[in-house]
């Protein structure tokens, strides 16, 4: 971005020159930009003439020349210096910003002086090079984006506001921007945004001078790219699919884990049985070989657990087995002691 420069053609330097006189100063350039405002020349060179060159600047509106001293609160008399500062000085302004002004400078050497050079008139208003808005901070809303700013420059010396424009597209899709605007505040809320989207924008201020009603266009400040945040309604369909995702992926995993157990049961039972254990008297063998475990054994075990039936074992002649069957069957029951033979 230049700022704006007023450069004065040769056909309008007003320029005598003599044997007597001083050549004029060239190449006038006045520099708006924002709110400076500066007038520049190129030096006057002397040959063979060691003495100090100062110049003189005077302005006007009308018809009537004035001297730049410190009696109009800027001081371009006889000044070293080939430029003339013009830029306001907190809420004091020199050169009407709504009116016609004409400069003129020459150059001084003792006695002799140079013809005026005359710059082409102009107006801050219509002229000036105002710059993109500073210090922009925009924070992502609910399908939104809040924008603050500071104006390019402080224009209450100029009696002069600024209007705001934004200009806004959405990253993804196609980059048609969209203006929104004009906005006088410096802090900006741009609405019905989609929500989890990346948009860039830029702003442009635009001067609007109160006397005359003149405006002047600045530039747009540099691409900058945001992500909105999401809105209420995305949050609440957020969590129904996560709640939905979740409980779809807690059934399948049940379900996966009822079939492996129906058709891996056999392998499941044998996990999960657990191993025979080994008696507690085998086990210390095992630790002490020379322990008897028989005697351990017969030791321990408990004498309601031994159950012992007699049995008596009886041999009879067949002749004797017949004669002792017959006599049972005719006499009452009872017990019956034979004599083994």
């Amino acid at each position: 971005m230049s700022p704006l420069l007023l450069s004065l053609p040769s056909s309008h330097m007003h320029a005598i020159y003599s044997l007597s006189q001083l050549p004029a100063p060239r190449n006038p350039k006045v520099r708006l930009h924002n709110a400076e405002q500066v007038l520049s020349w190129e030096p006057v060179s002397l040959s063979n003439d060691t003495r100090p060159v100062v110049y003189q600047v005077q302005h006007k509106y009308s018809s009537t020349w004035y001297d730049l001293s410190d009696k109009v609160e800027v001081n371009c008399m006889n000044i070293t210096t080939t430029e003339c500062d013009f830029t306001p000085k907190g809420n004091s302004v020199f050169l009407r910003p709504e009116f016609d002004t004409f400069l003129r400078v020459r150059a001084k050497v003792d006695e002799l002086v140079s013809p005026w050079l005359t710059v082409p008139s102009f107006q801050y208003c219509r002229n000036v090079t105002v710059g993109p808005p500073e210090n922009i901070w925009v924070t992502p809303g609910e399908g939104s984006l809040i924008i603050r700013l500071s104006s390019p420059f402080d224009v209450r010396a100029f009696s002069a506001t600024f209007l705001y424009y934004v200009h806004y597209w959405e990253k993804a899709g196609i980059q048609q921007a969209r203006v929104k605007g004009p906005f006088r505040s410096t802090s900006i809320v741009l609405n019905d945004l989609k929500p989890l989207r990346e948009y860039c924008l830029q702003i442009k201020a635009q001067l609007v001078c109160e006397k005359g009603n003149i405006s002047r266009p600045g530039h747009l400040s540099n691409v900058s790219c945001y992500k909105t945040a999401m809105d209420a309604a995305t949050k609440l369909q957020q969590i129904i699919v996560i709640a939905v995702g979740l409980f779809l992926f807690l059934s399948m995993l049940a379900g996966a884990c009822f079939f492996l157990v129906l058709k891996y049961r056999g392998l499941v039972k044998y996990w999960f049985h657990s191993p025979p254990s080994i008696p507690l008297q085998i086990e210390e063998y095992l630790k002490d070989p020379a322990q008897p475990i028989l005697e351990a054994l017969d030791k321990d075990s408990s004498p309601k657990d031994d159950a012992w039936d007699s049995v008596s074992v009886v041999s009879f002649p067949e002749k004797e087995q017949e004669d002792v069957l017959h006599s049972t069957l005719h006499q009452s029951p009872g017990p019956v002691q034979q004599p083994v033979g």
